[in-house]
């Protein structure tokens, strides 16, 4: 298990995030999702709304990457973990309301990702190396 720094928080509360999966013919599929936040010192959570490739590679049993990167600092960060699903429960229906709120439909599900580690994606020598 690996655990963010604050930076790393900081970073995802202000930056777009890209999330990785696999397809099931192995080629690689990179999504935005821009309601990718810090849900505890180890884990990551986004809202699925569109329930597409990402999604489906998911529930098909795809390990996840989400990368960060900010161009102004030339510094970032790779989190390769374990996704599960939700779609009812507490954290669900959080997750849904805040999107109703901000005028988005009611989400598929609530993909927490519990991170297993982290890469630096920062130019030089610890170019994705593994950090954390």
């Amino acid at each position: 298990m690996a655990t963010l720094t604050q930076e790393m928080k900081d970073m995802i509360a202000t930056q777009q995030c890209f999330v990785g999966t696999v397809n099931a013919d192995g080629t690689p599929n990179v999504a935005p999702k821009r309601s990718t936040r810090v849900l505890s010192d180890d884990t990551l959570i986004f809202t699925e709304g569109t329930g597409g490739a990402t999604y489906t590679n998911i529930k098909r049993g795809s390990k996840v990457a989400v990368s960060i990167v900010n161009r102004d600092t030339l510094d970032g960060y790779r989190f390769i973990g374990r996704p599960t699903i939700q779609d009812s429960g507490d954290l669900y229906d959080m997750a849904a309301a805040m999107s109703e709120k901000m005028g988005m439909r009611k989400p598929y599900a609530v993909v927490v990702i519990q991170i297993d580690e982290i890469h630096s994606l920062k130019p030089g020598p610890t170019a994705g190396k593994k950090i954390g």
